[in-house]
């Protein structure tokens, strides 16, 4: 009896998103999220941390979602549609604000704070939130308040560390280590961890195929 092969979920995901992408939603409270369609994936991170830019990069956009140098720039929860039109999308990702650091007042980290709790509580099309950590530093205090968050949540995430390009090679294997580790006693956490540099596409097949492999394991 022949073995059916595999799945190629590098290939899979390179097809996925070479489709057409489009920003379609900007959501900043709980009751103004677009009407629930396509499975979706977030992206959460500190302020700063590189999400608009990974997400550019995914999508092999330049100007997709926007970039600063200004923590706090992403101020709702931004959706784009990854599929042939926005109604027919297979997928959908999201660009949370950024936690952590933000030159805006008390009152409004704690509005995105709440947005991204009801968020996540809520949301039955949300399939994992892909947390970016800063893989120059690893993981810190406003890293540990969001893990468990979405530990409490019961949201299934995965780590994605950043700035790969600007780590010494002989720190990489050790910061992925350490990542992993903290990871261990995490009900929630998907136990890998991808390393990535929007800047070189270091890490970027490797997370189009976790999203790929991701949406097979949903039968999707």
């Amino acid at each position: 009896m022949t073995e059916t092969p595999a799945p190629d979920f590098a290939e899979i995901g390179r097809k996925l998103f070479a489709e057409p992408c489009d920003f379609i939603w900007a959501a900043s409270k709980i009751d103004n999220l677009p009407p629930q369609g396509a499975p979706e994936i977030a992206f959460a991170g500190r302020s700063n941390v590189g999400k608009s830019s990974l997400i550019n990069a995914l999508t092999n956009r330049k100007t997709l979602a926007r970039t600063s140098n200004t923590p706090g720039r992403t101020q709702q929860l931004n959706f784009f549609a990854l599929g042939p039109t926005p109604e027919t999308a297979k997928l959908r990702l999201v660009d949370m604000p950024g936690y952590g650091y933000a030159a805006v007042s008390k009152e409004k980290v704690s509005s995105w704070t709440k947005l991204m709790q009801d968020y996540l509580r809520g949301r039955t099309t949300l399939m994992r939130v892909f947390v970016l950590i800063d893989g120059r530093h690893g993981l810190k205090e406003t890293d540990t308040a969001m893990l468990d968050l979405l530990d409490r949540s019961a949201m299934s995430y995965q780590i994605v560390l950043t700035k790969k390009d600007e780590v010494k090679v002989r720190d990489v294997e050790t910061r992925i280590a350490e990542t992993l580790k903290a990871l261990e006693k995490r009900p929630a956490a998907y136990p890998h961890v991808i390393f990535t540099s929007s800047d070189k596409g270091e890490g970027i097949p490797e997370l189009r195929a976790a999203v790929a492999q991701l949406l097979a394991e949903r039968g999707l």
